[in-house]
């Protein structure tokens, strides 16, 4: 009779642990961030929104939309800023990946973060600062991690303070120092986390996939459109 009791205590322990269940195993995160394309000031478009994406916009994200296709990467997630240049160029994109639906985060509208830029800081107001940074710690915070049970890729369709201030956490510098880059429209940034946590800055800022005279948006690039030039 003991016998069967200690048989029945040990299968039912066994059962117990069998159902528990498993931690799964930390696997690498590649993380690819994309800034909208080109726009043009609006001064009719909505506050919140902002402005949509200009014809050469659009251009551009259909080209990094094209990129990434062509890329032997699955995205598992697809993210994207509210704000409407963001909304236009995932949705550029999106054509190159049917059936798939971006996710809008409001996490990942544009702001500005505290920067070491005095006259900068100047003009911002330091609540909304304090804002900023604390919406960008947390888009960090939830989605900079190790994937599980099996290695994974995110996009994020979002704006260059956001990208800039996101690759100084992922580098592990002084945050204040995001101004002293610049990411051209439409460009793409690709950031690995490891298993163990480490991460590792692949690229920042790749135009590669758009021709020299649709480069816009990143330090010394002209102004440019896709509008009918005058014949001379």
């Amino acid at each position: 009779m003991k016998t069967w009791l200690m048989i029945l205590l040990l299968l039912s322990a066994a059962c117990v642990q069998a159902a528990q269940p498993s931690t799964p195993t930390p696997a690498v995160r590649t993380i690819v961030l994309v800034r909208h394309g080109q726009y043009v000031e609006d001064a009719s478009a909505d506050e919140k929104l902002g402005p949509g994406l200009s014809p050469l916009g659009v251009a551009q994200a259909h080209l990094a939309g094209a990129r990434l296709a062509g890329l032997p990467t699955h995205f598992d997630a697809l993210y994207a800023s509210p704000m409407q240049r963001a909304r236009d160029t995932a949705a550029a994109i999106g054509e190159d990946f049917p059936g798939r639906h971006f996710t809008i985060v409001d996490d990942l509208a544009e702001c500005t973060p505290p920067t070491r830029r005095v006259a900068i800081m100047a003009k911002e107001k330091p609540e909304d600062l304090a804002a900023c940074k604390a919406q960008l710690d947390r888009i960090f915070a939830k989605y900079f991690r190790p994937a599980e049970g099996k290695d994974s890729s995110d996009l994020f369709v979002c704006h260059g303070n956001v990208i800039r201030y996101l690759v100084t956490r992922a580098l592990g510098v002084d945050s204040t120092a995001w101004l002293e880059m610049s990411i051209g429209h439409a460009s793409i940034t690709t950031i690995r986390i490891k298993a163990d946590g480490s991460m590792q800055v692949i690229a920042v800022g790749d135009v590669g996939h758009l021709p020299a005279n649709m480069h816009t948006g990143a330090s010394a690039d002209p102004e440019r459109s896709l509008a009918v030039p005058v014949l001379r």
